[in-house]
């Protein structure tokens, strides 16, 4: 396993070279936000753009538009139905990027299984969050899931406890057993079975990509709100889009998030912290950790 001391994730930052470009600094593109959920899509975004990411655009359903535009003045936020016709961006030399989907991604939403299916035929690094995960709990998603692994892409994904139980609940009975030992063998058995970088959130939250695993234990209660994850979905969603290895990407990206929340609580109170809150501590937290 590498070491993660303070000092590497700051090595890790992504700072801008002096001829970069917002293209060069990688394209994010984020596909969520239905009816119900708009928001949780308007926090990704924001949260991407402090994160890092030069170029940021939203899919979202159509009624949604205005509202994640008014959150988010520099993205390009499009409805869903564009996807079909959008020239969507490949990774290529010199312009790397990655795509989010499931951020306020309603489980009722019919469009969820075809944007699944459609982003995971994708050739560029994908994290797979909220209602994407649901979707993605059925046998014929998650060979497609392990398919892109032998293909060498990179995809993330990022439950919480209850999404993890229905992920596993597809699998053998033999790697559930596995899984009840705890959070780390979830996760390393998620990773495993799925073929991804697995980011089980808790109150410690780990990391594994079925060989290596990692537990950042740095967080606080104050981030235990509903909108929290979809600003970590966003923040490691720009850290992709910038070319950065999955699983130092993971890492830095909730290292940042636990330590943009404890700021958060201190101006706060931990019972204040909202996820907004946590996006403005954001940039705080990079110059705090790129300090040491």
């Amino acid at each position: 396993m590498r070491d993660y001391s303070p000092r590497v994730l700051a090595e890790l930052l992504p700072f801008p070279q002096e001829k970069d470009h917002k293209y060069s600094r990688g394209k994010l593109v984020l596909v969520g936000g239905s009816s119900i959920f708009p928001g949780a899509a308007a926090l990704a975004v924001v949260a991407a753009q402090r994160a890092g990411a030069g170029y940021t655009e939203a899919y979202v359903a159509a009624q949604n538009t205005d509202l994640v535009r008014g959150a988010a003045l520099s993205a390009v936020v499009r409805p869903w139905e564009d996807l079909e016709t959008a020239k969507l961006p490949l990774p290529k030399a010199g312009k790397p990027c990655a795509y989010v989907l499931g951020c306020g991604l309603c489980t009722m939403e019919k469009e969820g299984p075809r944007l699944l299916e459609m982003l995971l035929g994708f050739e560029a690094p994908l994290l797979l969050d909220g209602g994407a995960l649901t979707f993605l709990a059925d046998s014929s998603a998650r060979e497609r899931c392990v398919a892109r692994q032998e293909k060498g892409l990179t995809t993330v994904m990022s439950p919480h406890a209850g999404e993890a139980a229905r992920l596993l609940s597809i699998l053998s009975e033999d790697a559930q057993a596995q899984a009840a030992a705890g959070p780390a063998e979830a996760a390393a058995v998620l990773a495993q079975a799925y073929g991804v970088t697995c980011v089980l959130k808790g109150s410690d939250t780990y990391i594994s990509n079925g060989v290596d695993s990692y537990c950042m234990s740095e967080g606080t209660a104050a981030l235990a709100k509903a909108g929290t994850g979809d600003v970590l979905a966003g923040i490691i969603g720009a850290l992709l889009a910038q070319g950065m290895d999955s699983f130092d990407a993971c890492v830095l990206g909730s290292t940042l998030h636990a330590h943009a929340g404890n700021l958060a609580a201190e101006g706060f109170s931990s019972i204040a912290v909202i996820p907004e809150d946590v996006i403005n501590y954001l940039p705080q937290a990079i110059k705090r950790l790129s300090a040491l």
